[in-house]
């Protein structure tokens, strides 16, 4: 047999075991790039094998020519031996599915978290694109994230094309490793930027490093007659410390770096003193008197005046000022008695009303 006979005869026999041996995966070089971003790809066989351009990636607005040049290596999937035109038809989105579904389980058994854009909002929920595969997350497990989302995967069945997230769970789960923290390593005395969350008659719930504590209105202001809405505002940040600690009942009782100095230390005041005072509470016993912002006394109903009176308001008005003489003083537990009647027809120029 000639040398040529022979030589044809081997390229005939590697030609049949090549079209005989052709891989559901393959992996070949690239030959060339069309400029409608057809990849051509010598896969050791008969025929080379073509990638059309939507066969290469999920996002189409990905050009083959920017991520591949003549001579890579590139892996992907048979879909026909034969496209009609001879060639190998391929695609690199089947075999990247597969690879993403493999790496969606993995993520799912692991609990790992993904962050991703969301493309699509619709009534129920949101859907994210992860490398070509959706995602769902109901409304009820977004956590109100409509842009850049964070979430575990919670359902995976790709058989019946369902993969479920939720962002409530991750931020349930750092919720719980931020308030475990604090509980761990907090103190008396510890000081925090909180935020107010909520305002009532009693006081304000502050959120300090993911827990809640107490600013009871006594914290707030030494003024008695201040109200907690006239202080704080919900959102409003403030400057908190921890008053007392809980840990067993997770309680706190925070104190407030705007209530200012205990007005109480820097009173001066001595018995037998003639203060001018305003009226701002009557109760049946008698009425409160503001000696200065934060630093209230009683005078009682029997020291109102020398007339007799069956309640203060017979004399007294809220708002009104007036003129009243220290009869008592205990500094230490914040009492202060104070008498009209031991001035009454004194002096009347300093009586006025607001």
């Amino acid at each position: 047999m000639k040398e040529e006979e022979i030589s044809f005869e081997q390229m005939l026999n590697e030609s049949m075991e090549k079209s005989q041996h052709l891989d559901k995966i393959v992996t070949g070089t690239v030959i060339k790039i069309s400029e409608d971003g057809e990849i051509f790809v010598d896969i050791n066989y008969k025929a080379d094998g073509i990638i059309p351009k939507n066969e290469y990636s999920f996002d189409e607005s990905v050009n083959p020519s920017n991520e591949l040049r003549v001579g890579d290596k590139i892996t992907a999937e048979v879909i026909k031996r034969n496209d009609g035109q001879g060639n190998v038809l391929l695609s690199c989105k089947k075999l990247k599915s597969k690879l993403i579904k493999d790496e969606l389980e993995n993520i799912y058994k692991n609990g790992d978290i993904i962050e991703e854009k969301v493309s699509q909002i619709n009534d129920n929920g949101l859907i994210v694109n992860y490398k070509g595969t959706r995602i769902f997350i109901p409304n009820s497990l977004s956590a109100n994230q409509k842009d850049i989302i964070r979430f575990k995967i919670i359902e995976f069945n790709p058989a019946e094309r369902k993969i479920v997230g939720s962002a409530k769970i991750v931020l349930d789960e750092e919720k719980q490793k931020i308030e475990k923290e604090f509980w761990d390593n907090a103190k008396v005395g510890d000081e925090f930027a909180g935020v107010v969350s909520s305002v009532c008659s009693y006081g304000a719930f502050v959120e300090i490093n993911g827990v809640q504590g107490l600013l009871h209105i006594s914290e707030m202001s030494w003024d008695k007659n201040a109200t907690a809405q006239s202080i704080l505002k919900e959102g409003q940040r403030i400057k908190v410390s921890i008053k007392n600690l809980d840990i067993e009942n997770k309680r706190i009782q925070l104190s407030y770096d705007g209530k200012g100095k205990n007005p109480w230390e820097e009173l001066i005041i001595n018995i037998g003193d003639i203060v001018k005072v305003k009226i701002v509470k009557l109760v049946q016993f008698g009425a409160f008197a503001e000696i200065q912002k934060g630093v209230e006394g009683l005078i009682h109903i029997s020291q109102i005046s020398s007339d007799k009176i069956l309640k203060p308001e017979e004399k007294l008005e809220v708002g009104e000022i007036v003129n009243a003489k220290v009869i008592d003083l205990d500094l230490e537990n914040k009492k202060i008695e104070l008498s009209i009647k031991e001035i009454e027809g004194t002096s009347n120029e300093y009586s006025s009303k607001d």
